[in-house]
């Protein structure tokens, strides 16, 4: 539209906006060019009146208008009259999203009466001089109402006008045209065809097939009733016969390529005369294909039936053993191609049922092309036959062709009998490759091992490292506790207490690292906005890395939700900001959290080791010391760290990496020695909406719950069953207990009904604590349900599983939070 001469506008969208052409201005005047982009009531305002009509008629109706400039008043030139066309714009949907407005000077001797029932303007020219054919046909019989030149110049002079179309081109019968027009006029709704074959009587030509784009569109009168209907269309045959030309090319193309690729990665010398015959067959159309090979014995050259396509099993027997007997053949000569158009001309050939066209045995064939198949030193290593029953049927473009085949084939079949010859030669060298791979594998198996040793005895000894000092505290405080006690000392005791609490603290702390490095910590992935998780951080960190320290942030916008642990996701980020805050030189510098949505597909994603698909990356930099290069491969081991002895645990940034991991991401990280290190974690992007607050997540100041509460308290641990009962005897609950699965159901089903059930995962028995749960749920679906566990169980923590009435709680807890938890449960209606 842009570059047309003719004045055009195009008026889109539930807005109408307008977009026009250089050749449109002057209808703008002074407005332009503000006025592109505006809503067409905000153009024309002063006649919108009368403009919005004939827009509410193409929009709502699809109808197609032809007005003059005083139906349709956008004056393009003040002294002059003007023609307008309004055409319906259709979205991917087939819904109108818009119009086309064209308009065109009308000339005063062009002037003529019109029907009443169709609106064509004052200028025929403006159809006379269209590119493409155009009619208007009327009524429900299709009478030709008016054909420009084009459509004349297309279809011949056929005495159109008053005339119906099956009156005039009576040799459409059968083609569609005519149930095509039928449906549009009673539906009122556009026809549009593309490519679309027409066969008629083409004066001296006879009939011949051209192909048409065209749209049949309907014309409606002020009342919305179908009149008539307006045809526009292009013969398009040059461009469909160029288009299959081109398809037939390309699978001629394809074939070759296939052909090739075969030739290339299979050395077979069966399978390359049977992949060419086969070849061959499809770019000809050859209903029989055969390889002879000029094969010498003590006799003299002769040729032999390598293979047979396009026969039966039959044709095989007839012809003998197809690698041993001699067959009547075409001559093959080095020099090109023999073709018969008709091979009964020959004498040699049979010319009675059944066997016309080859001797008695051999198959019907009225047409034939062979080929010779010459060797690099010119020696003809046999040829190719393709025979058809019809007589004719192969051209030159076949001959050129099987030209090429044949160079191909000779190329594939040169290599294949040398690769034989190199198959011997090579057998020992691939034996000694074989034998020397077989070192290295082991080799190399036995570095990793030791790798994986090394790895294991530097985790196991951190561990015993912690782990002793732990337990030294707590059975140190215990042993001097039960000392006092035993004398009736009662002195400090509540230190010593504290001292066991706080040690006991730590090993769970320990414990909880080594979790999520292994990837076996209990989360709560939820949906949750990475940028305002940031966001509500910063401050405490700020408050964490201090003053000295300078905190930015660049948050990408749209950057969305992730489904993500979001307690895990800023405890991370927390100790990663720390660790940056340790690396500052002199205590000063900048830490820098941005984030951005990437998208990781093919060699990228292969790279990160994730699944290709969209992610959220939150890089953590600093302008701290960096990480040598040495070091950087070890980052992520437990107990591995750079710190002063006593300063860290070398645990945070396993515990990093493995709760990343373990939330389907990636971590990695790029440092420069005295420029600082970045630190980039790749999550998940969640394409859904982030869930809205539930009661379980807001504060709550609910009133006591009652200590009237029934619950069953289910573990195979004594002493934590026992500390569990009576903490919660303690608190006025009334509580029943079991130590495995089948008694928990049993006490279920005889006693009084239960409020809550509370059990460990990984039970003894039949049924462990989820299969228990689910059980007592078929029974009682009210039943409230709270897990202990030790680790993530993967039986507990299925997508969906944990609901307002069902919660986890991870091994170990104090009395307190215990208590809290169970009351929050009950509470819930």
């Amino acid at each position: 539209m842009l570059s047309s001469d003719l004045p055009s506008a195009i008026i889109w969208g539930a807005q109408r906006r307008v977009l026009y052409n250089d050749a449109w201005i002057p209808a703008m005047g002074h407005r332009h060019p503000q006025a592109l982009g505006h809503s067409a009531h905000d153009v024309w305002t002063s006649v919108w009146a009368r403009v919005a009509l004939q827009l509410d008629v193409v929009l709502e109706k699809g109808a197609l208008l032809l007005l003059s400039d005083s139906e349709f008043p956008v004056r393009l030139d003040r002294e002059k009259p003007w023609a307008f066309s309004l055409s319906p714009l259709r979205g991917p949907d087939g819904e109108v999203a818009g119009i086309l407005v064209q308009g065109q000077e009308v000339h005063l001797s062009a002037m003529e009466p019109v029907p009443s029932h169709i609106t064509l303007g004052r200028d025929r020219r403006m159809f006379d001089q269209a590119p493409g054919f155009i009619t208007i046909l009327r009524g429900p019989e299709h009478i030709f109402e008016f054909v420009n030149e084009a459509f004349r110049r297309s279809f011949g002079d056929r005495g159109y006008l008053g005339r119906s179309v099956r009156e005039v081109f009576p040799d459409l019968d059968g083609q569609g045209y005519f149930a095509w027009l039928d449906n549009v006029y009673a539906s009122g709704e556009r026809f549009v065809a593309t490519g679309t074959a027409i066969s008629l009587y083409w004066g001296s030509e006879g009939k011949a097939t051209r192909y048409l784009d065209f749209v049949y569109e309907p014309v409606f009168d002020d009342s919305g009733v179908v009149t008539g209907i307006f045809c526009e269309g292009f013969d398009v045959t040059n461009r469909v016969e160029v288009e299959q030309a081109l398809r037939e090319e390309s699978r001629t193309l394809g074939i070759l390529r296939d052909i090739n690729a075969a030739f290339a990665s299979d050395l077979n010398l069966e399978r390359i005369v049977q992949n060419l015959t086969d070849a061959g067959m499809a770019l000809t159309g050859a209903a029989y294909g055969a390889y002879f090979a000029n094969e010498v014995d003590a006799a003299g050259a002769h040729l032999k039936l390598y293979t047979l396509s396009g026969a039966d099993r039959s044709a095989f027997e007839k012809l003998g053993h197809p690698r041993a007997t001699p067959v009547f053949a075409p001559t093959f000569r080095n020099e090109g191609v023999v073709r018969s158009q008709d091979i009964l001309s020959d004498p040699r050939y049979g010319q009675l049922a059944p066997h016309h066209g080859m001797p008695e045995g051999h198959l019907p064939v009225r047409s034939y092309l062979a080929i010779s198949v010459v060797s690099r030193t010119g020696d003809v290593l046999g040829g190719l036959f393709f025979g058809h029953s019809e007589p004719g049927r192969f051209t030159e473009r076949h001959e050129h062709l099987m030209v090429s085949l044949a160079a191909q084939a000779a190329v594939a079949i040169d290599n294949a009998q040398l690769y034989r010859e190199v198959q011997v030669a090579k057998a020992t060298l691939e034996d000694r490759v074989a034998q020397r791979t077989e070192e290295l594998s082991q080799a190399n198996e036995a570095l990793r091992q030791s790798q994986k040793m090394e790895a294991l005895g530097q985790l196991t000894g951190g561990i015993a490292h912690d782990f002793n000092n732990i337990l030294a505290a707590i059975l140190g405080s215990a042993d001097l506790l039960a000392r006092r006690l035993g004398q009736g000392r009662t002195d400090n005791s509540e230190r010593l207490l504290n001292g066991i609490q706080v040690s006991a603290k730590r090993a769970a702390s320990l414990t909880q690292r080594l979790l999520a490095f292994s990837r076996r910590q209990t989360l709560d992935p939820r949906p949750t906005d990475i940028n305002a998780l940031v966001e509500d951080l910063v401050d405490l960190i700020n408050r964490s890395v201090g003053p000295a320290i300078s905190v930015i942030t660049h948050l990408a916008p749209d950057t969305g939700l992730a489904r993500i642990d979001p307690v895990q996701l800023e405890s991370s980020l927390l100790n990663l900001a720390i660790n940056s805050r340790d690396a500052m030189p002199g205590g000063n510098g900048a830490i820098s959290i941005t984030t951005q949505v990437v998208e990781l597909a093919g060699a990228a994603a292969l790279q990160a080791d994730l699944p290709a698909g969209d992610y959220i990356l939150i890089s953590v930099a600093d302008t701290g010391a960096g990480i040598s290069a040495q070091d950087i491969k070890r980052i992520f081991d437990p107990f591995f760290t750079t710190k002063p002895l006593g300063q860290g645990t070398g645990l945070g940034l396993s515990m990093v990496h493995g709760f990343v991991r373990q939330s389907g991401g990636q971590i990695d990280v790029h440092s420069r020695e005295g420029v600082g290190t970045t630190m980039r974690l790749f999550l998940p992007r969640h394409e859904g909406e982030q869930p809205a607050q539930t009661d379980s997540q807001l504060p709550t100041h609910r009133a006591p719950v009652a200590h009237s509460s029934r619950i069953l308290v289910v573990d195979d641990e004594p002493i934590v069953r026992m500390t569990m009962v009576e903490t919660l005897r303690e608190a006025g609950y009334e509580v029943e207990q079991a130590e495995e699965g089948a008694g928990a159901l049993q006490l279920l089903r005889s006693s009084a009904a239960f409020d809550l059930l509370l059990t460990d995962v990984g039970l003894p028995g039949a049924l462990n604590g989820r299969q228990m749960a689910d059980a007592a749920r078929a029974q009682w679906p009210d039943l409230r349900v709270l897990f202990v566990t030790g680790f993530a169980e993967a039986s507990v923590l299925k997508g969906g599983f944990l609901t307002p009435s069902t919660a986890v709680m991870t091994k170990p807890f104090d009395t307190q939070l215990l208590l809290e938890k169970v009351a929050k449960m009950l509470q819930l209606a």
